[in-house]
């Protein structure tokens, strides 16, 4: 079993220290990660991200992740391959709910388990195996949604190269002249 690629970021939180007051933690990629990050999200360039998570105790086993990110890219225009900047901003909130012990797969029974949430749940809570929450991971999520797959230099338009004009004459009738005649 190949084991899966680490994140190219990563910030733990212990979710069981929490006050009720709450916490605000800012992460903000360092200029070794900016690279790794782009590799793993397919651009060109991370030129800049940053994110201000917000958290709140909702019950003992309940929490509420809101952020703001921030992320500025450069991506290749698929028309020109001209160096495209776009700017992505996102708002978004989460509840977490942390599964009681009794509750987690054990090891044995971990990889083929049904799916925990019926479609068109949206404001399901998603549930967690552990308090130690990493902070970074709906982050990434966010930016790989937000990254343009067609991004395009401004004022640039994709067109469809136009069909040859049609031959006046027939392949066939060239091969007809080259036909010798006894």
């Amino acid at each position: 079993m190949i084991a899966p690629e680490r994140p190219p970021l990563e910030r733990f939180y212990d979710l069981a220290d929490l006050s009720e007051a709450g916490d605000e933690v800012r992460i903000v990629a360092g200029p070794d990660d900016l690279p790794v990050l782009a590799r793993w999200a397919g651009v060109d360039k991370v030129e800049r991200f940053e994110a201000v998570v917000t958290l709140s105790r909702l019950s003992p086993s309940r929490f509420l992740y809101k952020a703001d990110l921030l992320a500025e890219l450069v991506q290749s225009c698929v028309v020109t391959l001209e160096p495209v900047k776009s700017r992505l901003t996102r708002s978004f909130s989460r509840t977490l709910h942390v599964l009681p012990r009794h509750a987690r797969p054990r090891p044995e029974e971990e990889g083929g388990g049904a799916l925990t949430l019926a479609a068109g749940e949206d404001e399901a809570p998603e549930e967690i195996e552990s308090p130690r929450y990493d902070l970074a991971a709906p982050l990434l999520e966010e930016l790989v949604l937000g990254v343009d797959p067609y991004p395009r230099a401004p004022g640039v338009e994709f067109a469809p190269p136009q069909e040859p004009a049609a031959a006046k004459e027939s392949p066939f009738a060239a091969l007809k002249s080259l036909k010798k005649e006894p």
